[in-house]
């Protein structure tokens, strides 16, 4: 295998690619900006090299400070993580002009899947069904109005290079379009790419995504799905896996879609297809549609790994450093049920207000008998307004969904923080409520029980 590695990120991302690495006796090399001086991905790291200030444009975000590390730290192997560069076309491209094996898929690929209008085209031609809309050129307002009048309201209006729940807005009616379509493009111009596509919004909705690892040999091979239903803002906070709801014939229609798209753009290493489906009644493949590609390793990826054994970062160490996947599809059913709950930093009374600050003092489950954190912060920490909130990811795995469901409920209520706000509570409520607890989830279920909550305060 290759090595060392330079690891592209920050946070509890970046202490767990480190952990991977220190198993499979490569070095680790980590990244800090001004901000993370001390930060717990430094220590957990063989090595690190400061990139830059705070900021992330200075830092995270810098290709050439990345690269100038890699160099002075003699790193053969880049991990981007998630976030920041890791769908970076031109990032990966650096990374190879460099001599660094960027340990993802190729620049051509990322390019391919990584923006939704032109992972939709692949979707076409790889004969897997997305959800109805338009991703034309043609971006002038009168156009997108045609366009969203022709789809029928209510409509979903995406940045084409948006992610992680940003560059999205809902719109209604033909009435409240023009302000929609405004705030869209205004997040948009944040990711460097004004452009939106309209899609038809799938009313009562869950998001199910499917988890495919690629080696440079012709081999495609499914992990399974997830599903991602429980968001705030769009954004996820709970995952699991198996999704309740799907059957065994099902998960292999979604697995042979996903498959078909990854061989499509001759796709290598770790990535997630994603998609929609309609939550009104049972789950059924003429009412799944295909939304995007993630083409990094996801946030959630430890539910697939505690439900198939495998370690996803060290296949993509080996996968980018040439080796063929062992292991055929039939090896890979899922073992039990896992869920995860991203811990973050906000205040769930003050409609999830960020809380920043420092970590008076913090604490955590101890990992064992299916519990397992992976924590990208530690007490005496000081969280800054320049990063994202998650400070940790509990992950719970059980013979059975109601099992797993409680295990990780007891855990998020053994989480307690001094100094900052966390959303642990919160979470553990949301996992015992009737809806989780009987799998009738859909992507607004949070926010149905936080409306719920604010009520019953109100009352009070």
């Amino acid at each position: 295998m290759l090595g060392p590695v330079l690891i592209a990120n920050r946070g509890e991302i970046a202490c767990r690619i480190a952990a991977s690495c220190r198993r499979l006796g490569l070095r680790s090399i980590a990244v800090f900006s001004d901000a993370d001086a001390t930060a717990m991905h430094v220590v957990a790291a063989d090595a690190a090299e400061r990139i830059g200030p705070p900021p992330p444009r200075e830092s995270y975000l810098s290709i050439p400070a990345i690269l100038d590390a890699a160099r002075r730290s003699g790193a053969r192997m880049v991990h981007p993580g998630y976030g920041f560069l890791s769908e970076n076309a031109a990032f990966a491209r650096a990374c190879t002009e460099a001599g660094l094996a960027f340990i993802g898929p190729s620049a051509a690929a990322i390019e391919a899947m990584g923006g939704k209008a032109a992972a939709k085209a692949v979707a076409r031609r790889a004969g897997v069904a997305a959800v109805p809309g338009y991703d034309g050129e043609d971006q002038s307002p009168e156009r997108l109005a045609a366009e969203a009048a022709a789809i029928g309201y209510p409509v979903m209006i995406k940045a084409v290079a948006g992610g992680g729940g940003r560059g999205m807005r809902r719109a209604e009616t033909a009435e409240t379009f023009a302000a929609a379509l405004a705030g869209a493009k205004r997040e948009a111009a944040a990711f460097g790419d004004g452009r939106v596509l309209i899609e038809k919004l799938v009313a009562s909705a869950r998001h199910v995504e499917v988890q495919i690892l690629a080696d440079a040999h012709g081999t495609v091979l499914h992990l399974g799905e997830r599903d991602c239903s429980l968001q705030r803002r769009n954004q996820k906070l709970v995952e699991e896996s198996p999704a309740p709801g799907i059957d065994p014939a099902l998960r292999a229609e979604l697995g042979r879609r996903a498959v078909a798209l990854a061989r499509a753009v001759d796709y290598v290493g770790a990535g997630t297809v994603e998609f929609v489906a309609d939550a009104g009644g049972p789950l059924s493949a003429d009412r799944i549609w295909f939304i995007e590609m993630n083409t990094r390793l996801q946030v959630e990826h430890p539910v697939t790994e505690m439900v198939t054994g495998l370690d996803l970062v060290e296949w993509q160490l080996r996968i980018a450093a040439g080796e063929r996947l062992p292991f055929a599809q039939a090896d890979l059913a899922p073992r039990g049920h896992a869920v995860e709950a991203r811990l973050c930093a906000e205040d769930p009374a003050r409609n999830f207000l960020p809380s920043p600050g420092t970590i008076a003092a913090l604490a955590l489950p101890e990992p064992g008998d299916g519990l397992r954190i992976d924590a990208g912060v530690r007490s005496g920490d000081t969280l800054t307004p320049f990063y994202d909130s998650m400070i940790a990811k509990v992950i719970a795995h059980a013979p059975s969904r109601a099992e797993a469901l409680e295990r990780l409920a007891a855990a998020l209520d053994r989480c307690a923080a001094e100094g900052i706000r966390i959303n642990a509570a919160f979470l553990a409520r949301a996992l015992r409520s009737a809806e989780m607890q009987a799998g009738a989830v859909d992507t607004h279920l949070l926010e149905r029980l936080r409306s719920r909550e604010a009520a019953a305060r109100s009352v009070a």
